[in-house]
């Protein structure tokens, strides 16, 4: 447990002992957000979203490496038979095709990095809803998410949140 857990926590108690609270009174529970958001429905949408957007971009891709693949086919088959120049041309063309497919994979790289963090910011942000809306609903005192080392099944409120995650609108 890192040592910000262990200092919440032991705020927490302290906390839970000058308020004079017992134990038995509080409703405390956990989440497992990465297994929320691993079957959260908001997820598999984003990636057909993020599918549909890039695929024309990666198709251009695969293109782009077939047409250099072809090239270099081309150059190794008829260097012998090429004239000078033609072969320095080919070689030419073949460098500058793979710079620009380079290039084109590396923006293609950032822009899906970029848009596959903005859906998952979104979705982390419907998650904390659901997780917020089943707190208060069940009227829950605590709920806990990362750094927790074990949560009964008694605790363990991942199904609900789930649940919760499924009824909210996308």
């Amino acid at each position: 447990m890192d040592l910000l857990m262990k200092k919440r926590i032991s705020l927490f108690v302290a906390l839970l002992f000058v308020a004079n609270v017992s134990y038995a009174e509080l409703k405390i529970g956990f989440v497992n957000v990465a297994k929320v958001l691993e079957k959260a429905p908001q997820a598999e949408k984003a990636k057909k979203r993020l599918e549909k957007e890039f695929s024309p971009r990666d198709k251009h891709l695969v293109s782009q490496g077939k047409e250099i693949k072809k090239m270099e086919e081309k150059l190794a088959r008829d260097a012998s038979v090429m004239g000078e120049s033609e072969r320095r041309k080919l070689e030419r063309d073949i460098i500058a095709k793979k710079r620009e497919a380079k290039r084109s994979q590396q923006e293609f790289s950032e822009d899906f990095n970029m848009r596959r963090n903005e859906e998952l910011g979104k979705l982390q942000r419907r998650i904390l809803e659901a997780v917020r809306a089943l707190a208060k609903d069940e009227k829950f005192d605590l709920l806990m998410t990362d750094g927790v080392i074990y949560a009964s099944d008694q605790v363990n409120v991942t199904a609900q949140v789930q649940k919760k995650l499924a009824s909210l609108s996308d």
